[in-house]
């Protein structure tokens, strides 16, 4: 499945997931409305039945009293007819009663209507004939039955009220069970949609976070970095990782024909180097004859020159070495404190002759012995040192700095000297590069001692670093473990540099400079 598709997928579930409370949330109200309706079309409808029942019983419980009252008969028709109708309309609705299913209290009202019909035809026929005294008797008869329907209609509406509240009770844990459901529905939901989001965000986020640390792999100059993503997977990260195993060899192709045409010019321009040096000296120990003053100026021009292209012949093989990985250290211990002493003795001479102030600061708790290559170390701080001095001008200080942190001696090499530019810094471990402070230098150098110091001390388990302000000196830090590991590492940094730091690179390999 490819990316894309899988994206769609993953957002159409979440959405859906996210969607089905609302349905149940829905559902749950439409259960709510319908239990209101019901409420609505019966139990009030209802009641207010209950009350024009009421209000039909005194009407004809008020047409009774006016009948008993007539005098006469020519004025009986009126209040006959206002309780015919009475009774007639109190039937009616009680009949409605049936409606909303209240068969029994319907019952029982119609049954005390048709009482009370029988009782006031006779009283009816007691008033029309003048007979006052036996239609008063026959009203008080009658009063207790027609009570009757109000003792009824009151215990329908105590019955629908309890019917009401049962209802109202049934709907609020309806109600209750639903926001019960549709809570639990939306946090299964959420809990649904994060892990789908953890899953989508890991299937991506893995792929990303492994092709990153290839690449970052690839600018180390590492082609070795192997990608968990298989280039057979049908999306685009397979199409991606089979790019870049393509790219790595490509590259580790390319790294390695660099790094032996390096090799092999440098070591085919030994033996010329080597024949123009011999006769040079052949020319100056006169073996062909005198040479004269003039003569023997250029030979020792010439004679510098070469002993300085051998120089960068010599430091162009190392770099080839190291590169290709086969810059093996002689590990072996040494004493620390002697190796010391010799690089003070080695420099002191020349901090006499450049009127330099040279200190060696020794920590108070270094160790006996470390294992290091004596000879490649030798050669990194001596490269550091050389290039203080370089930089220092007369009445200034170089000063080397050794203390001890943990399973490591941390040294420094510290100048006051003309410092590096800021935006040199970050380019000068790497190969050929020239910082602008070339015009303080004393000599000129080959641009490999710092690449070169830095692919020693990485192959020995360490690192260095360096800081520099312009016009108030450098310090390079250097921190090595007391028994290094003697690994190979590809320590020198292949990296591209800015545009003009290239270009700078290109126009200045002729030149001879280390920092």
């Amino acid at each position: 499945m490819t990316l894309r598709s899988r994206l769609v997928l993953a957002l159409v579930t979440m959405a859906a997931i996210l969607v089905a409370p609302l349905f149940i949330a829905y559902d749950s109200l439409n259960g709510m409305r319908a239990a209101v309706r019901n409420i609505q079309a019966q139990d009030l409808n209802a009641t207010m039945l209950l009350a024009r029942i009421r209000a039909a019983a005194e009407e004809l419980r008020r047409a009774e009293l006016q009948l008993v009252y007539a005098t006469d008969s020519s004025t009986v028709a009126s209040p006959g007819a206002r309780v015919t109708k009475a009774v007639t309309s109190l039937r009616a609705l009680s009949d409605s009663l049936v409606t909303y299913g209240l068969e029994g209290p319907r019952s029982e009202v119609a049954g005390t209507l048709d009482r009370i019909d029988t009782a006031l035809v006779a009283e009816l026929e007691a008033v029309r004939h003048g007979k006052g005294v036996r239609a008063d008797s026959l009203s008080k008869l009658l009063q207790p039955v027609m009570l009757r329907v109000d003792s009824t209609v009151e215990r329908t509406g105590a019955y629908l009220q309890s019917r009401t509240a049962e209802k109202v009770e049934l709907a609020n844990v309806e109600a209750a069970s639903a926001q019960r459901l549709t809570t639990t529905a939306f946090a299964l939901s959420l809990v649904l949609a994060g892990l789908i989001a953890i899953w989508l965000t890991a299937t991506i986020s893995r792929p990303v976070s492994d092709l990153e640390s290839g690449m970052q792999a690839v600018a180390d100059g590492d082609f070795s970095y192997h990608l968990s993503i298989e280039p057979m997977r049908h999306d685009e990260f397979g199409r991606l990782a089979e790019s870049y195993q393509t790219m790595v060899q490509q590259l580790k192709q390319l790294d390695q024909l660099k790094a032996e045409f390096v090799s092999v010019a440098s070591h085919e321009l030994k033996t010329p180097i080597n024949v123009i040096i011999g006769y040079l000296q052949l020319l100056q120990e006169n073996v062909y004859g005198e040479l004269t003053p003039k003569q023997r100026e250029i030979c020792l021009t010439l004679a510098s020159q070469a002993q300085a292209l051998s120089r960068l012949v010599r430091q162009l093989l190392d770099v080839s070495r190291f590169e290709a990985g086969g810059g093996k250290l002689e590990l072996r211990s040494m004493r620390l404190i002697p190796f010391l002493a010799e690089l003070e003795s080695t420099f002191r001479v020349l901090a006499i002759q450049r009127g330099v102030r040279f200190h060696v600061n020794r920590g108070s708790r270094l160790p006996d012995h470390v294992v290091w290559d004596e000879d490649r170390m030798s050669e990194v701080l001596g490269n550091l040192l050389s290039n203080a001095f370089k930089f220092t001008e007369r009445g200034g200080t170089v000063e080397l700095s050794v203390a001890t942190a943990k399973d490591a001696v941390e040294m420094r090499v510290r100048d006051t000297g003309a410092g590096i530019p800021a935006e040199n810094v970050p380019f000068i471990f790497e190969k050929f590069f020239q910082a602008d402070n070339q015009a303080a230098a004393s000599t000129k150098g080959t641009g490999l001692g710092l690449a070169i110091a830095k692919s020693i001390v990485n192959a020995h388990g360490g690192s260095i670093s360096v800081e520099s302000k312009v016009g108030s000196g450098t310090t390079f830090a250097i921190s090595l473990p007391i028994k290094a590991s003697g690994g190979r590492h590809h320590a020198l940094d292949s990296r591209p540099v800015a545009e003009h730091s290239a270009q700078r690179r290109v126009e200045r390999l002729p030149e001879l400079s280390t920092s």
